[in-house]
């Protein structure tokens, strides 16, 4: 922005639009989206509730999938409460310090959700690979430590980012095309070299989502050779253990690396796609997990009815 001397200042609010060109539907359009936020909420926690009071469910593979549940559940909260702030009360003013913190949530809490889904596909594989190893291999002291490491991962990884961002002189505008605050976005408006943005973002990319990516697609590789020399009856089960997982790899991975695509290669200020699909990438995740996992895992689907059931009669006159 530029001051009245006409010099470059720095930023102290941005102004975020919501949705480009559809102002007037976005009162309406909120109720759907709250909808489907507090569906995620109820949802994930609903299940982080049955994995903790379930004893039987104390195994790794329930543990990861908890994580996964308190982290889209982070996510989503991250930004649909100001989302909602935008489309009902048009709120479209935020704090620079809070766009920043608003980024650096969003980004870490992703890169945790990676790291946790990179480990629950380790666990399928040394389930489905190495069965007797695996109670030796993936104790629960040793899931505890890799919550940990996921999440020492995603606070290193996106620390330096609105550390960038802070120093950045910004003299063209403070309006924002998304209803968050988002690193490729924030970094457009800088009347800066931002090089060495672009190219953290990049390694970040690369060095988190891309490896992960590729080392869950090695699992997967491995675990189909192992699964082809088995029975019909035991690939059955086999495959059944690992539908949900690869579901929710390709509900968290599509979106992201279609986004990331849209940023880099779509030109287009007033474009709505790169909204959308941002949007999406933060509140489909949270609100399909639960119920991927609800209905693909008998143990999750037992535990829900059962949990249903007693509701119910509870309330019954």
């Amino acid at each position: 922005m530029v001051d009245p001397s006409g010099n470059e200042s720095s930023a102290t609010y941005f102004i975020l639009i919501g949705l480009p060109g559809l102002e007037e539907a976005q009162f309406w359009l909120a109720f759907p989206l709250c909808s489907l936020y507090f569906i995620a909420v109820l949802g994930n926690l609903t299940i982080i509730y049955i994995v903790r009071t379930e004893h039987s469910l104390h195994e790794p593979m329930y543990i990861f999938l908890c994580m996964l549940s308190g982290l889209d559940v982070l996510i989503s909260t991250s930004s649909m409460p100001k989302m909602m702030a935008i489309f009902w009360f048009n709120s479209t003013t935020i704090q620079f310090d809070a766009c920043l913190l608003q980024m650096f949530a969003i980004h870490s809490l992703s890169g945790m959700e990676s790291t946790v889904l990179l480990a629950m596909a380790f666990d399928r594989y040394v389930a489905i690979c190495h069965p007797l190893r695996h109670a030796t291999v993936l104790t629960l002291p040793r899931v505890t430590k890799i919550g940990m490491a996921a999440v020492v991962r995603g606070v290193a990884l996106m620390a330096p980012l609105p550390f960038f961002i802070k120093h950045l002189p910004f003299c063209r505008s403070n309006i924002l095309s998304h209803s968050y605050c988002l690193h490729q976005d924030v970094m457009k408006l800088a009347c800066a070299d931002i090089r060495v943005n672009v190219i953290y973002g990049l390694i970040v990319i690369i060095s988190a989502i891309g490896l992960d990516s590729l080392l869950i697609s090695l699992s997967y590789l491995l675990i189909l050779k192992t699964v082809l020399g088995l029975t019909h009856e035991a690939q059955a089960k086999a495959f059944g253990t690992c539908i949900s997982h690869v579901c929710a790899v390709f509900i968290f991975y599509v979106p992201f690396i279609g986004l990331s695509m849209v940023h880099r290669f779509d030109k287009r200020h007033d474009s709505l796609l790169p909204v959308i699909m941002a949007n999406t990438y933060l509140l489909v995740p949270p609100v399909l997990n639960p119920i991927v996992y609800g209905v693909k895992t008998k143990e999750i689907r037992q535990r829900i009815l059962r949990l249903l059931h007693v509701t119910t009669h509870t309330s019954d006159p």
